[in-house]
């Protein structure tokens, strides 16, 4: 029985992923790295400090990756806030009200950093409806790691069992699996170039997956 749903943020609550793109690909120019597109999306749900970690190895940087992710944050502020056409996804907050009036435990797990997950969710008002939120940034290990996932099922208060995720991402989709979590894959026009392939379901639209038509699904 469904009890408890953990949603990932980027890609599935909010389309940050163009403010993130061009914050990084800032940091990029500004320690001057090439990095190829094929290279930047599969970085995708990854937390900001192991992505500047892997560049530093890969690029053999003189720089450390906490300085990589200063940089790439302060670009990313200035765009959050200047940026008026960010907004929530379609039908997301139906189905999270939807959820949350049907008595399901929300979580979310992100791996954005909490200064980021508080904005958008002081933003867009969704404190009320999310019993916890992780950020994969305060954890050891970054998706596609299960970690975020378990620690967001202890958070929600129930069995993995009785828990499902929503990612849009090939990280993100092999974090829940890996965790032993039923996971909805949302493949939306702002995913690209995502594995969908372990996902248990892939949906594009959010009213394909609401109260009553997932846990149909499940029953």
């Amino acid at each position: 029985m469904l009890q408890a749903v953990l949603f990932d943020m980027d890609g599935v609550i909010v389309d940050t992923e163009p403010l993130h793109k061009k914050a990084y690909f800032s940091m990029f120019n500004d320690v001057n790295i090439d990095v190829s597109e094929e290279m930047y999306e599969a970085f995708t749900g990854q937390s900001t400090i192991n992505i500047c970690k892997q560049l530093c190895t890969h690029f053999s940087l003189s720089e450390a990756p906490e300085a990589l992710m200063s940089i790439k944050r302060k670009h990313f502020k200035q765009l959050f806030a200047t940026d008026s056409d960010l907004d929530l996804l379609d039908g997301v907050l139906d189905l999270i009200k939807d959820y949350y009036n049907n008595g399901l435990t929300l979580v979310l797990a992100s791996s954005a950093s909490m200064p980021n997950i508080n904005r958008i969710f002081e933003r867009f008002d969704l404190n009320q409806y999310f019993k916890a939120k992780l950020s994969g940034a305060d954890l050891k290990a970054s998706k596609p790691h299960p970690e975020i996932f378990i620690k967001a099922a202890e958070a929600a208060g129930h069995k993995k069992e009785a828990c499902m995720v929503i990612e849009d991402s090939t990280n993100g989709i092999a974090a829940a699996k890996a965790a032993g979590i039923f996971c909805v894959g949302y493949n939306s026009a702002n995913s690209k170039n995502q594995d969908y392939s372990k996902a248990d379901i892939v949906v594009s639209k959010f009213e394909e997956i609401s109260y009553y038509k997932i846990t149909s699904h499940l029953a």
